[in-house]
């Protein structure tokens, strides 16, 4: 078998998800005629593809080279022609089609190289994800209380829930921390001493869950420290936030 006719072949996977321009499509439906294996490809992956769970989403520029790079390492290998020296009687002769996990994998390498298009925020880490679905909370909280500071031209409040025993401060037109400095967040407990409650990202504009236990907390604090933070306060605060109790 050609190079050619192996490389009509293995357009079968991008074929089936319509990843193949004007051109490569006209050829391959050419082919898709005369090749029975390869149309019996194509609606398996079809009817795989159809049966996953994807939200729409426009796929990426890049998606169909990833996909033709990625179907060359699981696709089967093309059909056999058969030649005068091996012809199988056609009373004996079966069609064997593509395997289901074959399938499926064809499948998974497509989605996979849809990447994050459909189902991951790029932007967004793990982390990043349990932090805000808990800041929410606090923010949402019917016992929660704001405490709001002036940090001249800029702004900042603290939103404690004790019910859910979190804190969330929200800044506003705050300046960068030095260069070499950075925004370190205090808890104040009730004998006085400062706990490390996370550093500020380099962000005018945050939403920031402090890290801890805020259950029983009397204030919090912001400093400016080193980067990387510090174990306790190395400065007076530049700005505190007295919490009722």
């Amino acid at each position: 078998m050609t190079d050619h006719m192996n490389d009509v072949h293995a357009l079968s996977g991008a074929y089936a998800v319509d990843a193949l321009d004007d051109a490569e499509r006209a050829r391959f439906e050419e082919h898709l005629r005369r090749c029975p294996d390869c149309r019996a490809e194509v609606a398996g992956l079809r009817e795989t593809a159809a049966s996953l769970p994807v939200q729409p989403a426009a796929p990426p520029p890049q998606l169909r080279d990833r996909i033709l790079e990625g179907i060359e390492t699981i696709r089967p290998l093309p059909p056999l022609t058969q030649t005068t020296a091996d012809v199988v009687p056609l009373t004996r002769r079966r069609l064997r089609p593509a395997p289901t996990s074959l399938l499926v994998a064809a499948v998974a390498v497509l989605i996979a190289a849809v990447g994050g298009a459909f189902f991951l925020h790029p932007w967004s880490s793990d982390r990043g994800q349990v932090q805000e679905t808990a800041a929410d909370k606090v923010l949402d909280a019917d016992d929660a209380t704001r405490i709001t500071e002036k940090l001249g031209d800029a702004q900042a409040t603290v939103v404690i829930s004790r019910s859910e025993g979190r804190a969330v401060i929200v800044t506003k037109d705050m300046p960068l921390a030095p260069d070499g400095r950075t925004y370190e967040l205090w808890f104040q407990t009730p004998q006085g001493t400062m706990q490390p409650a996370g550093l500020m990202p380099d962000d005018q504009d945050a939403t920031v869950l402090l890290d801890g236990d805020a259950s029983d907390a009397t204030g919090v604090g912001i400093t400016v420290e080193p980067d990387g933070g510090s174990p306790e306060p190395t400065s007076d605060p530049i700005a505190f936030f007295a919490l009722a109790t």
